[in-house]
Parts: C-alpha cells; structure tokens; sequence
C-alpha cells in the first residue's frame, strides 16, 4: 500500500536517490545531501502544532511504499512565497498601440519582472518515480496536499499557486532560457535553476533585464514556448485545471512554463470532501470505487481506498486502510472522490 505522510529524518537517503533520479526536474531539491537534509529539518519544524498562519513553511510528504518502506514519491507546500527573499516571475500584460489615421490598433504582449514579498501559498517539488505513475498514484502524492490545507487553513493563504515546468526541446535546451536568460548570465539553465531552488536567488535582482519585453521581438520559436509545458509535466498541468486552477497570466522567469493559482475554496477535492465517524474497519466494504482518504491530524496520513456509507451517518474502511491511517472505530477520516 501507498501511504501519504510528513517526511522524516530517516527518509533522507530515500530522498537523495529520489532527488537524483529526477534528471534535473526538480530544482527545488537538487541531489544535495546536505541541502536535503536541511529541507527535512525545515519541514519538521514547519509541523509544529502552535503554528497559526503562514509565515514560510515548508511542508514536505513523502509518499512511502508500506511493504518495502521505500519513499516512492515526495510534494510540498510552501505557506507562503516571498519574504526576505522575494518571489520572481513574469507576468503577461498587454499592451495597447492606437494610431487613429492609419486605423491600426494592437495590443502587444509584453513581460514585466515581478516581485512577490508576501505571496500566497504554494504547491510544490512534486516527484513521482517513474514506475509507480498508475493506479491513483500521481492523484494520491498531489490531491493529498489539499486535504492537510482543508484540515488546517489557517496555516495556509486563501489562495494557492503552482508553477508548472516548461518546455524543454529534445536535448534539454530552453528555447526562452536562451534567448532571454543566458545573455545576462553566465552559465546554463540548469545552473541558474539550481541555484534559485538552492535559495540564492540575488543573483536574479542583479542579473535579470530589468525593463519589460515586448514577445513580437523574440523569436517565433521562443513566443511558441512562453507559457508552454514541459511533455512530462503536462498531467499535472491537467489534473490541477480539473482542480480547479487556472493560468494566471504569468510565466517562470527561467523557463517560461505557466504559473496556475486557485482559491483555496474553490478547489475541487476539498469542495466535495466529507468527514465523518468511522464505524469499523474489519471487512472490504461496498463501494463505488477508490477514494482519497485522510486523518485530519497534523501528524498527516492519506491513502487511497474504498468506503462504506452507512445511514447513521458513520463510514466503514478496509482493515489495511484504517491503519494506514492511524484510525480506530470512533475517530473521524476524511474522504474524497478521486476523480
């Protein structure tokens, strides 16, 4: 069984091979034991119960394989982007051209730079193996994230935003990291996205133009990626449209993939999630499928599975669910549909 839980001091080696395998996809934790090992300590502390509203955390869940105890997956939520450090990105505004005699009229689109010191929350540093990308899997490590921010919203902003990964050609090359970012810099994409999910990030205020850009001067093959994602990224981008987020108007300063944001309210899992008693948790019960579950707790646990509805009100679990969970009879669990 997959089971949805905060990362722990014992995962770090699990992370570093999880981290390693990524092939440079996931800048927000780079193979770097010592930084890995900082983000777990980070993460820990960020579950402290007296925590009240978003400040910063950093909230890391590892999505671990019960018969091998194996960390499979991992994803994140930041409570809040920027602070002392600020939050970059691009948005899209455009930009309006009238010369009356001549009857034209265009609106151009054109990037500004924006920094964010007090942003809203973040989905983030999602990584499923490659193996384990069926059965709900990807579904469980991403829609979970939301019912820990159903469970505790005051941790959390009111609305969550995603930056999705680019597009990237065949030989790993980023059409617009070339034709905007490598004249101001001197290394590759890959070095100066590192560096930013590392955490240093003044290189970005010093560097990066700082006047807008009108798109029609770049190359069409660069206008073509503006906004695009990454092939690999592209059910993620999906499964969270049908979540309910939407494009922003705003693009990663390095790639160009899309930024998505929602409300928190308006988000699809957390719109039709029930809470209820649980009845017992000794027979596979009638259901009409596999659903999200989750405890509730801050000591965070979700899985997928089936549920029974009784009359009363109360639900019956799976034995093998309701441990997973850390439930008994008379505890609540929340659930979901999957789809």
């Amino acid at each position: 069984m997959l089971v949805f839980r905060p990362i722990r001091e014992s995962d770090l080696n699990g992370l570093v091979a999880l981290a390693g395998s990524t092939g440079g996809g996931l800048t927000t934790l780079p193979p770097n034991e010592e930084f890995l090992g900082d983000r777990i300590h980070e993460s820990l502390r960020a579950f402290h119960p007296r925590i009240r509203r978003p400040g910063g955390e950093y909230y890391l869940f590892a999505l671990e394989d019960t018969a091998t105890g194996e960390v499979v997956g991992v994803s994140g939520i930041a409570s809040r982007v920027g602070g002392f450090d600020p939050w970059y990105s691009y948005e899209i505004r455009p930009e309006r051209f009238v010369h009356a005699p001549l009857k034209i009229r265009k609106d151009i689109p054109v990037l500004h730079l924006k920094q964010e010191h007090r942003g809203p929350s973040e989905m983030c540093s999602l990584f499923l193996r490659a193996d384990r990308r069926r059965g709900g899997a990807g579904r469980l490590l991403s829609l979970a994230r939301f019912l820990f921010i159903g469970a505790f919203p005051k941790r959390f902003t009111d609305s969550v935003i995603a930056e999705m990964r680019g597009y990237l050609d065949r030989t790993g090359r980023s059409p617009f990291w070339e034709a905007v970012g490598r004249p101001f810099f001197e290394f590759d994409f890959y070095a100066a996205d590192v560096l930013s999910g590392l955490g240093e990030k003044e290189f970005i205020a010093d560097l990066m133009p700082r006047h807008p850009l009108y798109v029609p001067l770049l190359a069409p093959d660069v206008q073509a990626v503006i906004g695009r994602v990454h092939h690999d990224t592209e059910p993620a981008l999906a499964l969270l449209l049908a979540e309910g987020f939407e494009k922003s108007g705003e693009v990663d300063i390095f790639d160009a993939g899309p930024l998505v944001r929602a409300p928190v309210a308006g988000l699809r899992t957390l719109r039709l999630s029930r809470s209820a008693r649980l009845r017992a948790a000794d027979a596979p019960p009638a259901t009409d499928g596999l659903r999200l579950l989750a405890n509730g707790r801050l000591e965070f646990r979700a899985c997928l599975g089936p549920v029974a509805e009784h009359d009363d009100g109360s639900v019956s679990l799976t034995a093998d669910c309701a441990a997973a969970l850390h439930l008994g009879p008379g505890d609540q669990v929340t659930f979901a549909p999957l789809k």
